[in-house]
């Protein structure tokens, strides 16, 4: 992996940080409890970003 990305790129990964959370607890008891994985989760190692 490059050591220097441009500033696109950073932008990029920052908003795919930030969407890579967990489904709220909230949102668990107002389903009672049938959302409990979020769809759109994604692992760092897993599964790439696209271009």
């Amino acid at each position: 992996m490059s050591r220097y990305k441009s500033l696109a790129k950073k932008l990029r990964l920052g908003k795919a940080q930030k969407q890579n959370r967990r489904v709220p607890v909230w949102v668990w008891m107002k389903t009672q409890l049938h959302v409990r994985t979020h769809p759109r989760r994604r692992h760092w190692r897993r599964t790439n970003l696209q271009k």
